[in-house]
């Protein structure tokens, strides 16, 4: 790696960037240190000693084994404040009526839940109750009754995970989902029908020293900021950077690395060249871009013969499609299109990257399959400085589907069929269901029908994550019994049921847990986590405790098999049921790790398919009409985790909440100052008010934040394989009547 200066990178000659719009990084360690006043050691430890629970990219402390270099984000550093704060004054929960209307971030800030708390139809609060009532409770609520379980991905490691699912499908259901689902299962999808493992073909390594790296719908400023130092590093080693995005997002244009001298000083410019699309436009650009590689013959024609299947088909299908459809369906133009196709078929060596602006849309399994057929077309997987990267932005999300924490997956990713369950029932002793169950979209619809019970909620805020909040909320009012478990307070335990129990049960973090835990980071590295020293809070329970409890409480006659001693148990039957989590039982102090796979997966060009054949795809354009005037908005992050909001104005952009990101042609067209208030209406009766924000988006194209833009949201539109939601919908903005 070179070590002298680099001023063709630099994004500043000013020092710090200052009159720059951008984060402040420093002052974020400032506010770390005041929001973890009483537990300053136990918050060191935490960030020195523990795996952390933001991101996935993984660290353990504040290191990794990417580079030799000190790691520490904003995400960990706001986190800290929910990892150590003390339990809140439960008296408050006693009539819930001032609190109904509180932000999410004022519920957090009351403090961690410390006690099992019960709300009984028609009264006005919660009152304390012990662990053996509550359990009871629930399990007389659960028993021979339609219910279903969701995870968050919410710093859950893999224990909960595999514990949970294990004690859901013992109790007899089915449906037990996480938010994997509402990320990335389209990636879970495409990848595991095109190459055979569901998982990022490559290592954080790989993208050091690439030729080309391309973000495809990520942002990585935002949501992996540990990642910038990568970035960092790669350019200084000749990589190019490329992005396809309707927003030319100012973090990943230029961005200064806190941690490192050089890019702390003089920031660092990231990308390269940008590629400005239409919202939904992803695949049809990228189609595009195939079709110039198959025209300028860029491409890899030994690997495709030896290697794939269906390239003859994929060929044929962007041939078919004209450049004008192609033009208009993405927003780019052709000549836009060729510039890509000549970098990736004059590279050696790329790594391609994508997150939810390529999976959060009713056709997310195409925008993946559409990536994977650039890959194939050059041999960019199984291989140095190469591979397919769905980045994840939490640091659950890995492990969640692989331990089977799916309505529609078994542990190791396998699908529900008989012989699938069979196989487990063997291993586990008692009766698998062997169809899927409900998703978390379908737990939402059968609960508004009635055709649900009960549902058990680890973590997550249905009235943030999914579309149409007021939908969701009658849902969950109509359900017989609801659990949540968690560490703090959310706006959805508030809800009133119509008629049944609401139950909250305290959850342990990471941290807290006897024997410690693991996480699987997004170059699917599993990753051990000790046990921190530190106060605890209350009668916290840790969530695999809780779910096999219940499911002993349940079925008694399975008890025996549902429960465990502790995470090292649950540690060897994770390897027991999921092979290729080798090394996972054996993993006990700070630092072990195990990579499966090891560096790359497909090696050699040989797939995890019965062939040993990648697929090609033939992708469809999909059907996305514009009526005259209307606009296509996405909903984005701003200084959040999750739907967790740290600041109501993002540093990068100056956007609060309620900004409408507008394009200056379209805010000019509309005579729209910054400011402006606006009023955008969706299908039905729904609408947001905001006010206009100019940004360097693509032409008939918006953006709103991501909890708030919810309420724009079709709940019915969702893809066809993964049924994940479309965080999209199409729009007209108006003047608010006064």
């Amino acid at each position: 790696m070179k070590k002298r200066l680099d001023p063709r990178n630099w994004a500043s000659v000013k020092p710090f960037g200052v009159g720059e719009r951008k984060p402040n990084n420093y002052l974020e360690l400032v506010k770390a240190f005041q929001s973890v006043k009483g537990n300053r050691r136990y918050a060191w430890r935490i960030l020195t000693q523990g795996t952390c629970d933001g991101c996935a990219l993984g660290t353990r402390g504040m290191r990794d084994w990417t580079m030799d270099e000190i790691h520490l984000c904003n995400i960990r550093l706001r986190l800290l404040k929910l990892n150590t704060m003390p339990a809140l004054d439960v008296s408050l929960l006693n009539d819930v009526s001032a609190l109904s209307g509180r932000r999410s971030a004022e519920l957090r800030d009351l403090g961690r839940l410390p006690y099992p708390m019960l709300r009984r139809t028609g009264e006005p609060g919660f009152r304390r109750i012990g662990w053996d009532e509550a359990l009871t409770l629930a399990a007389d609520g659960l028993r021979d009754t339609r219910f279903g379980a969701y995870l968050t991905s919410r710093g859950v490691p893999n224990e909960n995970y595999f514990a949970a699912q294990k004690a859901v499908r013992a109790m007899g259901s089915a449906s037990i989902d996480n938010a994997a689902r509402i990320c990335h299962s389209p990636s879970t999808v495409a990848l595991k029908e095109t190459i055979g493992a569901a998982a990022t073909t490559c290592s954080y390594t790989d993208w050091i020293g690439s030729d080309l790296i391309v973000f495809i719908g990520a942002n990585p400023a935002n949501n992996q900021p540990v990642a910038m130092k990568y970035l960092y590093h790669a350019k200084r080693a000749g990589t190019e950077i490329a992005m396809v995005n309707a927003y030319r997002e100012p973090g990943m244009e230029r961005y200064w690395v806190p941690s490192n001298a050089e890019s702390a000083v003089f920031g660092t410019k990231i990308t390269d060249h940008f590629y400005g699309v239409h919202i939904g436009g992803d695949a049809a650009f990228l189609n595009g871009v195939l079709k110039h590689m198959v025209e300028h013959d860029w491409l890899d024609q030994a690997f495709i013969d030896e290697h794939t299947t269906g390239f003859e088909q994929a060929r044929k299908a962007v041939e078919e499609m004209s450049w004008e459809e192609l033009e208009a369906q993405s927003g780019a133009s052709r000549k836009s299109m060729f510039d890509l196709a000549r970098r990736l078929g004059q590279a050696r060596s790329a790594v391609l990257v994508w997150s939810m602006g390529i999976t959060q849309h009713a056709h997310g399994e195409d925008n993946v399959r559409a990536i994977v057929n650039l890959a194939l077309a050059k041999g960019f997987v199984g291989r140095d400085h190469c591979g397919l990267m769905p980045i994840r932005g939490h640091s659950g999300v890995q492990g969640g589907a692989e331990m089977g924490a799916y309505a529609t997956g078994l542990p190791g990713g396998l699908p529900v069929t008989p012989d699938n369950a069979a196989k487990f029932a063997g291993l586990w002793g008692f009766p698998v269901p062997d169809a899927p169950g409900l998703t978390a979209t379908d737990m939402i619809d059968a609960a508004h029908a009635g055709e649900l019970d009960a549902l058990v909620s680890s973590g997550g805020n249905f009235l943030e994550v999914l579309p149409d909040p007021a939908r969701c909320r009658e849902a969950l009012a109509r359900l017989k019994l609801r659990v949540h478990i968690d560490i703090v307070l959310s706006s959805q335990m508030l809800v009133p049921a119509d008629d049944g129990d609401v139950l909250l049960l305290p959850a342990q973090t990471r941290y807290e847990m006897v024997g410690g835990v693991t996480e699987t980071s997004t170059e699917r590295r599993i990753i051990f986590s000790p046990e921190i020293e530190g106060p605890r809070v209350g009668e916290a329970w840790p969530e695999w405790k809780i779910f096999t409890e219940l499911a002993a409480r349940v079925r008694p006659e399975y008890a025996d098999r549902v429960t465990y001693t502790g995470t090292p148990q649950i540690r060897a039957d994770i390897e027991r049921a999921v092979p290729f989590y080798a090394g996972i039982a054996g993993l006990s102090r700070f630092g072990d790790n195990v990579q499966y796979g090891g560096r790359h997966l497909c090696p050699d060009g040989k797939f995890a398919t019965p062939d040993e054949r990648a697929r090609f795809s033939a992708v469809p354009l999909p059907a996305l009409t514009r009526a005259d005037g209307s606009f296509m908005v996405a909903t984005r992050r701003g200084k959040q985790f999750n739907s967790m909001v740290h600041e109501r104005r993002d540093g990068f952009n100056g956007a609060t909440r309620e900004a409408v990101l507008m394009s200056p042609y379209d805010a000019d067209r509309l005579g729209l100052p910054d400011g402006a208030p606006i009023e955008l209406r969706g299908p039905g009766d729904r609408t947001f008010r905001g006010v206009v924000l100019r940004a360097p988006l693509t032409p008939g194209n918006l953006q709103i934040h991501w909890p708030e833009g919810n309420v724009l949201l079709d709940e019915a539109r969702r893809s066809p394989d993964a049924r994940i939601p479309d965080y999209n919908a199409m729009v007209t903005v108006a003047r608010p009547a006064p």
